[in-house]
């Protein structure tokens, strides 16, 4: 069972804000062997989604409203789960919840991010379409894609 929880950045406790950045850090850096700055001053403004299982977070996105990633859409970043729970579904709740949150706060608007190329499929799934050309991002393939309304 997962708890679902959504918060400004100023709202998290510092034990949420460890085990979010302990969780990316894992994934990003460590599982993916990549070198880059998570710590990109987007966190502050944006609002966080995470995934409890009891104290353990199993998933975590961030929400971040246009103007910040994007000059004129919101955004859905950071999207990760837990290695440990992979292939449980948990990555399509977080993207449905996360879909579901941002459009509580900005309403029924199209969203755009910038997606790791071998997860096209799984973005497609939730009506992203890929919107441009493949970048380079950190040594990793990505691309941009749009959820048009």
């Amino acid at each position: 069972m997962i708890s679902w929880v959504f918060k400004k950045f100023d709202d998290l406790t510092p034990p949420e804000l460890y085990s979010i950045l302990q969780l990316r850090n894992e994934v990003f850096v460590v599982e993916q062997n990549c070198v880059f700055q998570d710590a990109d001053n987007r966190d502050q403004a944006s609002y966080h989604l995470m995934g409890w299982n009891n104290e353990i977070l199993i998933a975590y996105s961030r929400i971040v409203p246009a103007g910040i990633a994007y000059d004129s859409l919101p955004s859905i970043g950071r999207v990760v789960t837990s290695p440990k729970m992979r292939n449980a579904g948990t990555g399509k709740l977080l993207m449905q919840k996360s879909i579901e949150e941002l459009q509580k706060l900005f309403g029924k608007v199209s969203i755009k991010i910038g997606a790791q190329l071998y997860l096209k499929g799984f973005y497609e799934s939730f009506g992203f379409i890929q919107s441009g050309e493949m970048y380079l991002e950190d040594g990793i393939p990505h691309i941009e894609m749009i959820r048009a309304i």
